[in-house]
C-alpha cells in the first residue's frame, strides 16, 4: 500500500493546475506554487523538465502511486502491442481504486483507495483489498452493503463536478461493470495529460 507523504492539494499548486477538477483546490484562489518562493517567476523548463512534470502530474492524478508501481505500468505498456502512451493510460484506468473513483463510490481517488484497503469493495462478488488490482473488461465491481451507507459514499454520489464515463456502466446503485479499456480521449481528465511525454521520459 502506498502512503501519501504530503497534502494532496500541494501537487495542484506545484503544477499550477486543478489536477482533479475539485472546487476545494487552492489553485482556484492561488495559482502560484507553495512555499515562500512560490510567487517567484519560473524559468523556462528544459525538455527533461517538461517530461518530468508530465510524469509527476499523471502519477499524482492516480493518487500519488509509488514510482515503482508507475514504472511497472510503463514497462507493461511498452511490452504490449500498439501505442505505448495509450496502453499506459489503459493500464492506469484498469486499477481497482480508479474504477471505484470513476463509479462515484468515493469523492476522491484517495478515498477510493481507502475503501478498497478497508475491504469495502468486491470484484465479481469476492472481497478485494488490493487497490492496484487490474480489472478486466466484463468484471463487476460492487460496494458491500455497509459501505453504501457511509457518509463519503453518499457525498460522492451527490457530486455534480464529474460524471461516470461510458466504459464504467452502473448496474444499480452500488455495482458497476467495467466494459472496456478506454483510450486517452475517453478518459475524463479535468486537465490536459500528456502520456507521450511520460513515455519519452522513461525511454531516454
Amino acid at each position: 500500500m502506498s502512503k501519501r507523504q504530503s497534502a494532496k492539494y500541494k501537487l495542484d499548486r506545484r503544477m499550477g493546475e486543478n489536477i482533479w477538477g475539485r472546487p476545494k483546490s487552492p489553485v482556484n484562489r492561488r495559482e502560484y506554487g507553495p512555499g515562500q518562493h512560490g510567487q517567484r517567476r519560473k524559468g523556462k523548463l528544459s525538455d527533461y523538465g517538461v517530461q518530468l512534470r508530465a510524469k509527476q502530474k499523471l502519477k499524482g492524478y492516480y493518487g500519488e502511486i509509488t514510482e515503482k508501481q508507475f514504472k511497472r505500468a510503463y514497462t507493461d505498456a511498452n511490452a504490449m502491442k500498439g501505442d505505448t502512451s495509450q496502453n499506459l493510460i489503459g493500464i492506469l484506468e484498469q486499477r481497482l481504486d480508479m474504477i471505484v473513483y470513476r463509479a462515484k463510490f468515493a469523492p476522491t481517488i484517495f478515498a477510493a483507495r481507502q475503501l478498497v484497503n478497508h475491504g469495502h469493495v468486491r470484484v465479481n462478488g469476492v472481497k478485494c483489498n488490493i487497490p492496484s488490482r487490474r480489472i478486466q473488461p466484463g468484471e463487476e465491481v460492487t460496494l458491500r452493503q455497509k459501505a453504501q451507507e457511509m457518509a463519503l459514499v453518499l457525498e460522492a454520489q451527490s457530486l455534480n463536478e464529474r460524471d461516470i464515463p461510458d466504459y464504467v456502466v452502473p448496474d444499480g446503485t452500488a455495482k458497476v461493470v467495467f466494459t472496456r479499456i478506454p483510450t486517452l480521449d475517453e478518459v475524463p481528465y479535468p486537465v490536459k495529460m500528456e502520456p507521450n511525454l511520460v513515455v519519452e521520459f522513461y525511454s531516454r
